[in-house]
């Protein structure tokens, strides 16, 4: 079986994509490979991103892996949180926080459609490739809803009454910005 790195230590990034694979492919985490270092996100676009985290693990390692990047882009925010969106009220991974500030920042805003963003570097036998996946929505008022993670529980995807955070990871995992450039990877894969 192949066997792909996730350049992540996010555990809630690492069930969704365990889950969209299936099993299809071995996947291991930067633990599984002994990688205890942060990689810094020190590029200004999802891809930049993406890419530094893919390149620091193929580089060190020298195993067939993924980074990504990704965030909540707010139309009336000028894109805003963006790539800033895990430490967009400072502190990285702070996510009640990230979502009071987009709150205040919100009130009284009429215009609420916001997307959240997905850009995956894949790096397989030395080469990098691309996925990006994208999902259009609006911001809700509130917080609705305990699943999920990040901003989860204020983004309600276009066509549902619901947000990401009311919905199961089954559920998410057919709409998500994450679940679609996973979709656009794992066919990449079966063509490789």
């Amino acid at each position: 079986m192949q066997q792909l790195v996730f350049a992540t230590n996010n555990a809630h990034k690492l069930e969704e994509v365990a889950a969209k694979i299936n099993g299809k492919i071995k996947l291991l985490s930067l633990t599984d490979i002994g990688c205890v270092e942060d990689i810094d996100e020190t590029g200004t676009t999802f891809r930049e991103n993406a890419s530094l985290k893919s390149k620091f693990i193929y580089d060190k390692y020298h195993v067939n892996c993924f980074g990504d990047d990704s965030g909540l882009e707010i139309e009336a925010l000028n894109g805003e949180p963006g790539v800033y969106s895990a430490r967009y009220a400072g502190e990285h991974g702070n996510h009640a926080a990230n979502i009071d500030k987009v709150l205040t920042s919100m009130k009284g805003v009429t215009n609420r459609k916001a997307n959240f963003r997905t850009v995956i570097s894949l790096i397989w036998n030395g080469d990098e490739h691309f996925f990006e996946g994208v999902i259009n929505g609006t911001i809700r008022n509130d917080r609705s809803g305990t699943a999920g993670f990040g901003y989860d529980p204020i983004f309600q995807p276009d066509g549902y009454d619901k947000t990401f955070a009311e919905m199961s990871l089954a559920e998410k995992n057919k709409i998500s910005h994450r679940a679609i450039a996973m979709a656009d990877l794992l066919f990449f894969l079966k063509k490789v």
